[in-house]
């Protein structure tokens, strides 16, 4: 009886030492280790708040939509669903739109021009680096190179020219529209890319970016190509 005792003693004396042995493990040594300082997390934390707060308001003007459908008459119901398709037209980027905004240009670097060395594509993942950077920022409509980017639109290298929307962009002078809700959101964006890196990110690859103020009016023009839609259906049935 007292060997069972003390075997079962030593067993459970075993896996209490493993478990505060992987623990001690665990702590010394996390999987993942997080680097970042207050200011980053209170950066991200701000960000998300800002996501956070525009869901909200999407969900607000769509409440509002269907209270327009459900309170109105038939008559002021089809001019509610016309001016929703035309909304929905602009932000699909089926129609140009004009508004207050930013103009940039990326140039090939004046070294490389003296030179007279070879001008190379802009890189596709720094393009979109940047484009992410701008929808993060306010940026709500963007044209590069007189392509509208629309949800279907991709950036990518084919054949060693970088392309968006299918099309090569230009090698030496590239123009980005981008279109903000308000001017002084434009502001904030045009003065988060001042302050940015991005213009050694582009220097590093013989390019200058150039960040012009912002305007009270810009236009970008309305995609030229066909939508696809993978999960609308139409149905040409009859009630």
């Amino acid at each position: 009886m007292n060997k069972r005792i003390v075997i079962r003693i030593t067993i459970v004396s075993f896996i209490v030492g493993l478990m505060i042995a992987v623990q001690y493990n665990t702590i010394q040594n996390p999987a993942e280790r997080d680097t970042r300082d207050l200011w980053e997390i209170r950066q991200e934390l701000s960000e998300e708040k800002k996501r956070h707060s525009e869901l909200l308001s999407e969900i607000v003007s769509l409440k509002s939509i269907v209270n327009e459908y459900e309170n109105d008459d038939k008559d002021n119901q089809a001019q509610i669903l016309k001016n929703t398709v035309e909304d929905l037209k602009i932000r699909a980027g089926l129609e140009a739109v004009s508004g207050p905004g930013v103009i940039l240009k990326i140039e090939p670097a004046m070294e490389l021009v003296a030179l007279g060395l070879e001008v190379e594509s802009i890189p596709p993942d720094l393009l979109i680096r940047l484009v992410n950077e701008i929808y993060r920022y306010h940026g709500i409509y963007i044209e590069i190179d007189g392509q509208r980017l629309v949800h279907t639109s991709a950036i990518r290298d084919i054949n060693g020219k970088t392309t968006i929307n299918g099309f090569a962009i230009n090698k030496s002078n590239v123009e980005i529209r981008v279109i903000t809700e308000s001017y002084e959101k434009a502001e904030k964006l045009y003065g988060y890319l001042y302050a940015s890196t991005f213009s050694d990110d582009f220097y590093l690859d013989n390019l200058h970016l150039i960040i012009n103020k912002p305007v009270t009016k810009l236009t970008i023009q309305e995609y030229d190509g066909k939508l696809s839609n993978t999960f609308l259906v139409e149905n040409n049935k009859g009630e």
